[in-house]
């Protein structure tokens, strides 16, 4: 996957060399975001796991969501946290590359897992009495097996453009993780040929998806604005207002980064904007989704509930075997 006339085998993640002084507060913020993440898409698991009325397609896609966020995050977060407390910040050319394919990778499956819940809502309003059909478990793993595979095989291909390339201009990349931009302007043969296969690459990801998604809200809107019940065009709208507003804030920050024309100035604000979408926006849609979702936060009390119920009988059994003991002893 390496190009022949690579002559740098190391590079150093220079972003947060910026900001000196508020690397100890950037390591407490993230680290503690981090925990929030892994926590609340647990949360979020576990709830559509053990609660039967949430196992229907809407829910076995949020299900994959969560999961396919936190592996995303689990990409990025625990590298940065690693290189705030390091003074080296050193990461190797396969290093860089597994980062490279694990993030894109996950991170287009996520827009094709959105992709394929706008479609799941479109077949639910549009399609009422035959959803059970359309929408079959079978059906629904497939659209989730379709998904990673076409997110890896984007990301694959642009893996295999970027480090293909000759990097002997320098070895400093001015962000905390390998992104693209940062990357290939490092490279010494970067034409105008490798920066459209990439532009089409992640427009297909981005813009093809978003495309389908917004396609899907067309049809859903001409649908429900001719229902004759009020409250049916409420119920409508709020199944879907969670995942509306999970793709707004997805689409909004990624568009932003990755399909505007890049220069070696807008590195800083790129970065920025990554930290965006790599720490707030996973941490932003599990809160999205519960708290805009009453089936939703419902499930969630019960599994809190339990936990919090398992607990006190923990230390309830151990006063007993300590009285126990004492009983034995006299």
């Amino acid at each position: 996957m390496m190009g022949n006339h690579t002559t740098a085998s190391t590079f150093l993640l220079w972003g947060f060399s910026s900001f000196p002084d508020l690397q100890g507060l950037l390591f407490v913020v993230i680290f503690f975001s981090h925990v929030t993440i892994l926590a609340a898409n647990v949360c979020i698991m576990v709830a559509i796991k053990l609660s039967h009325n949430l196992h229907t397609p809407m829910y076995f896609f949020l299900c994959g969501l969560s999961f396919s966020e936190t592996c995303t995050t689990m990409a990025i977060i625990p590298r940065m946290l690693v290189d705030l407390l390091s003074d080296s910040k050193a990461i190797s050319l396969p290093e860089c590359a597994t980062q490279m394919f694990f993030f894109f990778g996950l991170g287009a499956n996520n827009c094709f897992i959105m992709a394929a819940m706008s479609y799941d809502r479109y077949t639910a309003i549009h399609s009422p009495l035959h959803y059970k059909v359309l929408m079959t478990h079978k059906i629904c793993f497939q659209f989730m097996m379709a998904s990673w595979m076409a997110g890896f095989l984007v990301s694959l291909c642009i893996v295999i453009t970027v480090f293909n390339l000759s990097f002997c201009d320098s070895n400093i990349i001015e962000h905390f993780f390998c992104d693209i931009s940062p990357v290939v302007c490092l490279a010494c043969d970067y034409t105008s040929h490798h920066e459209m296969a990439i532009f089409v690459l992640s427009a297909f990801v981005l813009v093809g998806s978003f495309v389908f998604i917004m396609m899907s809200y067309v049809f859903i809107v001409s649908r429900v604005v001719k229902m004759p019940s009020a409250k049916g065009k409420y119920k409508a709208f709020s199944t879907c207002s969670s995942h509306l507003t999970v793709v707004c804030i997805h689409y909004g920050f990624a568009g932003f980064v990755y399909l505007r024309p890049k220069d070696r100035d807008s590195f800083r604000e790129d970065m920025l904007m990554a930290v965006t979408y790599t720490v707030l926006t996973p941490l932003l849609n599990p809160i999205v989704y519960s708290l805009r979702n009453k089936d939703m936060q419902t499930a969630l009390r019960k599994v809190l509930g339990k936990t919090n119920r398992f607990i006190p009988q923990m230390g309830s059994r151990r006063t007993l075997d300590i009285k126990n003991v004492q009983t034995v002893d006299k």
